[in-house]
């Protein structure tokens, strides 16, 4: 079986969510969403979220290209999420090109290389939602 991870916010479902799933899916045979902690979004990104970890979490299972729903590490930089489930794949959002390169300058922190897929970027419209 050929796990692919993604991680990310999701605060609030739209199309271009359910695509970049669709494709990170395409990728392997099991689809692991890491859905980014309230603080640690608040951390990286400096904005709070609009919707809880836990409504984030449960849109992201109705999605029929996820298999598993994780929460993201408690700390940044320890990758706890990725040793734990040793994806094959890491696909990478068209605008996560920090973790991209974060990933790639600790892969000796987690005792092997995954591959690493840039997924493109969907456009969202107001009335898709």
């Amino acid at each position: 079986m050929k796990k692919v991870m993604i991680f990310g916010v999701f605060d609030g479902p739209h199309k271009a969510h359910e695509q970049v799933l669709k494709d990170a899916k395409a990728l392997g045979d099991h689809l692991v969403v890491v859905v980014a902690q309230d603080h640690m979004v608040e951390h990286l990104k400096g904005y709070r979220v609009k919707v809880d970890l836990a409504e984030r979490m449960e849109h992201i299972k109705k999605e029929d290209a996820v298999d598993e729903v994780i929460i993201g590490d408690k700390e940044l930089g320890t990758w706890e999420v990725i040793k734990e489930h040793k994806p094959a794949v890491i696909a990478i959002g068209h605008d996560q090109n920090i973790l991209q390169e974060n990933l790639e300058t600790n892969f000796d922190k987690l005792g092997y290389e995954p591959e690493i897929e840039l997924l493109k970027e969907y456009e969202v419209n107001e009335d898709q939602g």
